[in-house]
């Protein structure tokens, strides 16, 4: 995919010098277009000849729960016109990580069997930060299928705490 993200790298790092120290509010709509253009559904119909610019965007402002401002139109129009729609979850992807390169921080993906919320939340996130030496950016993902325990992605890091990944570590050593 070096296609995807070579194009999708001067939309990201514009719109990041566009927004200056803004960053966390156009994660927040860039977040949800990319969720929004990430639907085939929506891609067919913007990929239809015969459809319009305007009626792209106008598709695309109605299903957001968040009002654009001026900024996020201008960018939407722009993405929009130059048929790089399928793009947006790249662009939204390259930002965060342009964010969070300039912040000092890392995307923390938690996977855990039960939910995770209030002071554990809390408590599992510093435990975390001292583990990688880093500041996280936690976001919790519920997977039933690891039974206890918590599975950690950052980046290409993975720490694998959970009962299922210590149930298949007695299984390769017995079967050994």
């Amino acid at each position: 995919m070096a296609e995807l993200a070579t194009i999708a790298r001067p939309y990201a790092e514009a719109l990041y010098k566009a927004c200056g120290a803004d960053a966390k509010t156009v994660l927040g709509w860039l977040d949800e277009l990319a969720c929004v253009a990430a639907e085939p559904q929506l891609l067919q119909f913007a990929d239809s000849p015969k459809t319009t610019s305007e009626q792209t965007y106008g598709v695309i402002s109605d299903v957001m729960k968040t009002a654009l401002d001026a900024h996020a139109q201008n960018f939407l129009r722009m993405v929009i016109d130059n048929n790089r729609l399928s793009f947006l979850p790249e662009i939204a992807a390259q930002f965060r990580s342009l964010a969070n390169a300039q912040s000092g921080s890392s995307d923390a993906v938690i996977f855990s069997a039960f939910p995770i919320e209030g002071t554990a939340l809390a408590d599992t996130a510093k435990v975390l930060e001292q583990r990688f030496g880093r500041k996280l950016n936690v976001l919790v993902a519920l997977q039933p299928e690891l039974i206890g325990g918590i599975r950690v992605v950052i980046g290409d890091e993975v720490l694998d705490t959970s009962v299922k990944a210590r149930l298949e570590q007695m299984k390769m050593a017995l079967s050994a």
